[in-house]
């Protein structure tokens, strides 16, 4: 091997191991600074510098990365198949194992509306037609666009973990509520569920 892609390698080690320590250390202090992430991964400032700017590129990173094994869980769990309904049930039970996985992401993650949006589109990429195939085969009411029913399940989401990370619920109790009022909003709810 040359000493360009040994090089490769090791960077791609060092940012794979400042990641996985800050996804660790911000779970449990989510104001955890960079020299703590440092030590966390066993790597000096300066290497995390190396592969981020700031502390909020690092941030922006972790949800990113979190974002992404999450979506790619949503993607496995064929949300074609079965009832519309059972498929947004599973799809809130993907959603809702990510923030058990990573209950203080919400702390961290951006809150300018745009940031959020764009971080929120792959979500949205399995949700919409979701949504819109439970409208056409009358299983969601169709009074609301599918646009709005997706953005209120998000709110409805982070209010879920929100209530959860603040103690005012526990996380069954918030996984319950969550279920019943997504079902209610669309309009599926049957008995059980």
């Amino acid at each position: 091997m040359s000493p360009g892609p040994r090089r490769r390698a090791d960077a791609e080690r060092s940012r794979t191991a400042i990641l996985d320590a800050a996804t660790r250390l911000l779970a449990e202090r989510p104001d955890a600074g960079l020299a703590a992430v440092a030590a966390a991964a066993g790597v000096t400032r300066q290497t995390i510098y190396a592969h981020f700017s700031s502390r909020e590129e690092l941030l922006t990173a972790v949800v990113e990365r979190t974002t992404a094994a999450t979506v790619a869980a949503m993607a496995a769990a064929d949300l074609d198949s079965g009832s519309a309904v059972d498929a947004l049930l599973r799809i809130l039970d993907v959603g809702w194992r990510a923030f058990e996985a990573h209950p203080t992401l919400q702390l961290i993650a951006p809150t300018a509306p745009e940031e959020s949006r764009e971080l929120h589109n792959p979500v949205l990429d399995h949700l919409l037609p979701l949504l819109r195939r439970g409208q056409r085969q009358g299983e969601f009411d169709s009074a609301a666009t599918p646009e709005w029913l997706a953005a209120a399940i998000v709110a409805l989401s982070h209010a879920a973990g929100a209530e959860v990370t603040a103690g005012r619920m526990g996380q069954p109790a918030a996984e319950r509520a969550l279920r019943r009022s997504v079902l209610r909003l669309v309009g599926g709810e049957r008995e059980g569920r």
